[in-house]
C-alpha cells in the first residue's frame, strides 16, 4: 500500500476497531502579555 503524504512527513497511524486514526497532538499555547487598554478592560470586567 502506497504512503499518504501524513505519512511520508512522518505522521503516524493508530488502529481503533476498523479505523487508522492520525495520532496529532496540539503545541501548547504560548502566554501572551496584554497591552494597558487589555489590563484595563480585565479590571472592568473583574468589578
Amino acid at each position: 500500500m502506497a504512503k499518504s503524504l501524513f505519512e511520508e512527513l512522518g505522521g503516524k497511524y493508530e488502529r481503533q476497531g476498523d479505523y487508522l486514526i492520525p495520532c496529532l497532538t496540539v503545541p501548547a499555547e504560548e502566554e501572551l502579555a496584554i497591552c494597558i487598554w487589555g489590563q484595563r478592560h480585565l479590571d472592568y470586567i473583574k468589578q
